[in-house]
Parts: structure tokens; sequence; C-alpha cells
């Protein structure tokens, strides 16, 4: 295994002084970027940005990730708790559920007393972590103590010797409250809009909800549970719209998402849950479509994955895991060779 290592210019100074939680030293260097990469995969990861992916793919092949401009733009973020979200994309770890995310927290009452639901915490989603770990097929991430969520997420990313084309990764999820806090661990691994993403789900299509957020010039959702699999359709929005823009939640029947794109196929897979551990505001699965077709670099398509629902006393912890992998894919964009080629991967990587 080889790595690659890319030191930032520095943190930014008193970037958590909002509170009293997590001042990190201002000499302390927090790489922005680092590198695992095995003879069959590559993944990079921000420590910078609180445990970011930012590129996942074969060696030498195109990113599968969506990556936002933010990333060049803006790569040394203020945390505050009046901050927006900042779009740098790529693959994140969410607490769940999202109407909770600033309810119980002190440090931003305006947002407490509207419920909002946006932006996520700042704390989470792009304060530096500190690097506890760094071996040639490991890394570990601890990450900041959020005021906002109560939790603090540890992460770590690795690729066994023995799978060199499977990336593990595992997040902690510790309660740093003197009281209980309720939360899932919630995944989001974000796509470029046209890759074809298949999930699982029963051969009815039941336990499947499409939710389509018409407006703004956006059209619904158009999708298919053909053969058990359900995927969005990129049919053409209707005359004078400009895309299709909606949310999927669904009950896998079984724990994995796969996707094709770039002349990839790759493959996350997880514990799948019974519907009562899932919050009922959420599902197991999740997908989050923007598509505007004929512009280029817009839009994107977001593969989320909720771990249970816990309740967590004071200093306990949860953990939770996704395992990807990605291999060559030279057939055409076609759903029967897709999916046939879909269960040759399936069965090579041990997961039904």
């Amino acid at each position: 295994m080889r790595r690659a290592l890319i030191v930032g210019s520095g943190l930014l100074a008193g970037v958590l002084a909002t509170v009293a939680f997590e001042a990190v030293p201002a000499d302390t260097a927090v790489p922005s970027q680092v590198r695992l990469e095995s003879p069959k995969l590559r993944m990079e990861v921000s420590p910078r940005l609180g445990g970011r992916v930012l590129h996942f793919s074969l060696p030498d092949s195109p990113n599968l990730l969506r990556i936002g401009a933010a990333v060049e733009a803006q790569p040394e973020p203020k945390v505050q708790a009046a901050g927006g979200n900042i779009p740098y994309l790529g693959h994140e770890v969410w607490v769940g559920p999202q109407a909770d995310w600033w309810r119980d927290q002190a440090v931003n009452p305006a947002r407490r007393k509207a419920g909002a639901q946006w932006p996520p915490d700042p704390w989470l989603a792009h304060a530096p972590a500190r690097v506890v770990a760094h071996g040639d097929d490991r890394l570990v991430l601890e990450g900041a103590a959020s005021p906002v969520s109560g939790v603090r997420l540890t992460q770590t990313f690795s690729i066994a010797a023995d799978r060199p084309h499977t990336a593990e990764l595992a997040v902690e999820m510790r309660n740093i409250r003197k009281a209980p806090v309720s939360r899932d661990i919630w995944f989001n691994t974000r796509v470029h809009p046209e890759t074809r993403v298949y999930v699982p789900v029963a051969a009815d299509g039941s336990r499947v909800r499409v939710r389509s957020d018409t407006g703004d010039g956006f059209d619904g959702l158009v999708s298919s549970s053909a053969d058990g699999l359900f995927s969005l359709e990129l049919l053409p929005p209707s005359d004078g719209l400009r895309g299709r823009r909606g949310k999927v939640f669904i009950q896998p029947r079984a724990g994995w998402i796969a996707g094709f794109n770039a002349g990839q196929a790759f493959l996350i897979h997880f514990e799948r849950q019974p519907l009562e551990r899932i919050h009922p505001d959420q599902g197991q699965v999740e997908l989050y479509l923007d598509w505007r077709p004929g512009q280029d670099d817009t839009g994107v398509l977001e593969l989320e994955v909720h771990a249970p629902y816990v309740t967590l006393a004071p200093g306990d912890s949860t953990t939770a895991h996704e395992w990807w992998v990605v291999r060559r894919y030279d057939g055409p964009d076609r759903r029967d060779a897709q999916v046939a080629f879909l269960q040759r991967m399936l069965a090579e990587a041990g997961v039904e």
C-alpha cells in the first residue's frame, strides 16, 4: 500500500473560539488531504474538512465523487454557530434525524426556535479533525466535539491487505454531554448526477417513498423498480423546465447501493437494519437528485445511509460501517448489462 500526505497552510486561529469546546492550537498542522491507495483503488480524505472523502476511484481513473468548487476556493473555513452550508460535497457524515439538527443546542437560539433543518452542524461538517493514526493502509481521525449535536465523531478509513478492492469506513459517535442524546449516524456520499444507481427493494416496490421537489423550474423524479432494483431514470424534463429534483426514502431489501459511471462500477455495502431501528422521518437508504441536463458541473446525486437511531447515555458511543468496492466496467450503458455485471460483482465481494 502507498500513501501521500499533503499538508495545508495551517489552521485558522481561534477556529472554535465561539465555544469552550474544541479550540485547536494554532500551531497544529492539520493535513488538507491524506491518500490511501492499494493496487485496486484510491481514496483521498481531508482531515482539514472534518474527515471528508474527496476522491474515490480505481487507480489512475476519474473521481467517482462529486466535489464542489469550495474545496479549492475555501480550504480553511471558519467554524461558527451562525455559519451556513459550504458545498464541499464529496462524502461526509451527518447525524440524524434532520428535524433535530438545531433543536437541542444553545449556541444558536434563533435556529433552535425556528426548528431549522438546514444547514448541517458546522462542527461535524468542516471543523478540523485530529489525526490519531496514519499508516500505509489506515487513517484514524478524531473530529471536533460539537456543541450543536452533542457528539464527537471518530472516523477510521482502512484498506485490508487481503481485500485490496475494498475500503472500510467506520464511524464512532460518542455522547459528549452530561445528559442523554438521541441520534443516528448518517453517511452521505455525493456522486455525479448522471451516475446510474441501483438499490435492492421489494419486488412490488413497497417501502419506497418518492418525494418530487417541483417548483423553481424543476420537474419531478422518474423511477423504476423493475426486477427488485430501484433506479432513477434521467428522462428529459417537461418543456420549459430545466431539470429533475427530489428525494427517495427506501427500506432496502439488502444492505447495498451500486453505481456506474466513468468506466467504473462501485458498491457501497452496509449492515441492513430492520425498519423499526430507523428513525421514522428517514429511510435507511435515501437518494437525493438535483439533475440539470446540458448544464456542465451542476447538480448532484446523494447516496445516503442511516444507521440505527439510538439514545446514548453520557460518554457512551455507537459505531456504524460502510464498505466501498470499485471495479472496471467497460460494458454498455444499459440496465441489463449493468445488472448482469452487478450480480457478478456482488458475488465476488461476498455481498448478498
